[in-house]
């Protein structure tokens, strides 16, 4: 329960902390002074533009990824528009380079190793008789040699039809020009997705929900490449802060609950502690009085629970209270 703070008379504040404590059985410790702080994300685009829209205006509640801003995407949108179409020509050649030849380009190739097979089996023969002709010195040696020469042209063309055939009936291309091929694509949509990510980027949505507390720029100013367009106050990160003397700060842990009032404050804010400084707010002399020490505060905060959180508003003064079970 919470210790209300009230403007009215002494005794009637006296009778309702009673009623309180009466009702509720728990003994809260000394009232400390704080307020509310919020912690605000400047939220900017990457790249450089005219502010094309500005979605949500300051003031507004928003929600996560609802659109906040946008910047103009020109010329970035040309330029992603060309790295996608060099990425599916890029891919168009791959499965081209694996993909077997037309089922005609194979007959063709077929034809050519049987013409080729007849041409070797014609100069088979006829060097077969130049040999005879020649062993009876019917011709001389000039002619045998045209012969065999013959013969070694048609058996190198038919060796010749015989590769192109098994080549064309694989893949277009050896290996290595596939794996070419396949490494321009990974380079080309590497290229894209990058280009992609510049547009994407110029789209701002909100990262939390909360409250759009400022914004700095109009649609059709520029906007330089991170500057902040709007800024926003999470609902998460809105914090109750306080000080505490250093007489009792040894009786704050991380993961206390405590309880704050605030003017006009229906019902109490409960919040728990998750933060404590490790050090006093100002460096007190080496060596100090006991008057002086009694001076020394620190810095205590406090997350509320997300129910109440939204409510807050930053710089709202507070009377925090730390209860004792």
């Amino acid at each position: 329960m919470i210790i209300w703070r009230s403007t009215g008379p002494a005794l009637c504040t006296a009778a309702v902390m009673t009623a309180l404590l009466a009702g509720c059985g728990k003994m809260p410790s000394s009232s400390y002074q704080g307020y509310v702080e919020g912690e605000y994300l400047y939220l900017s685009a990457p790249q450089a533009g005219y502010l094309k829209s500005l979605d949500a205006p300051r003031g507004s509640r928003v929600v996560p990824g609802q659109a906040l801003f946008a910047v103009a995407t020109d010329p970035d949108a040309q330029a992603l528009a060309e790295a996608e179409a060099r990425t599916g020509s890029a891919r168009e050649k791959v499965e081209n380079l694996k993909e077997p030849r037309r089922q005609p380009e194979i007959a063709r190739l077929q034809a050519n190793l049987r013409a080729a097979e007849a041409n070797l089996r014609l100069s088979l023969s006829r060097l077969r008789q130049q040999q005879a002709l020649a062993e009876r010195k019917f011709v001389s040696q000039g002619v045998l040699d045209a012969a065999v020469n013959a013969f070694d042209q048609a058996t190198a063309q038919v060796e010749a039809a015989r590769q192109e055939l098994a080549s064309y009936q694989s893949t277009f291309g050896r290996q290595a020009e596939v794996r070419g091929a396949e490494a321009d694509l990974r380079a080309a949509t590497a290229l894209a997705a990058q280009k992609r990510w510049v547009v994407d980027s110029k789209a701002v949505s909100a990262p939390a929900a909360g409250e759009v507390a400022e914004t700095f720029y109009r649609p059709g100013e520029w906007v330089p490449a991170g500057a902040a367009v709007a800024s926003l106050l999470p609902d998460a990160r809105r914090r109750i802060r306080f000080y505490v003397p250093e007489t009792v700060i040894a009786t704050f842990k991380p993961g206390q609950s405590v309880d704050a009032s605030c003017d006009g404050c229906a019902i109490p804010i409960h919040a728990t502690i998750d933060f404590i400084a490790p050090q006093a707010e100002y460096t007190p002399p080496v060596i100090y009085s006991r008057g002086s020490r009694e001076k020394l505060v620190f810095r205590v905060e406090a997350a509320p629970g997300p129910e109440q959180a939204a409510a807050l508003r930053p710089g709202l003064p507070v009377d925090v209270y730390l209860m004792e079970r």
